[in-house]
C-alpha cells in the first residue's frame, strides 16, 4: 500500500459516520467534508466523483415552483 493510497483510506474513513445522515443538509455537508479530506491527499479522481455527488445533493428550484 502506497503512501497516497494510505492517506486517502484515513481521511475516508474519519469522513465516515456510523448512522445515515438524518437530513440533506448532513448529507452535503458530510460530502463537502470528504470531498475537502480528497483534495488535501490530492485524490483527484475522488474528488471529481464528490463533486457529481455534491451538485446532485443540491435542491433544486425552478422558476414555476418559486412562483408560486
Amino acid at each position: 500500500m502506497t503512501l497516497l493510497s494510505l492517506k486517502l483510506s484515513r481521511a475516508v474513513q474519519q469522513g465516515r459516520c456510523s448512522a445515515a445522515p438524518p437530513t440533506r443538509a448532513n448529507l452535503l455537508a458530510s460530502l463537502l467534508r470528504k470531498r475537502a479530506a480528497a483534495h488535501n491527499v490530492g485524490a483527484e479522481e475522488l474528488e471529481a466523483m464528490l463533486r457529481d455527488q455534491i451538485r446532485w445533493s443540491l435542491p433544486i428550484e425552478r422558476e414555476c415552483e418559486s412562483a408560486e
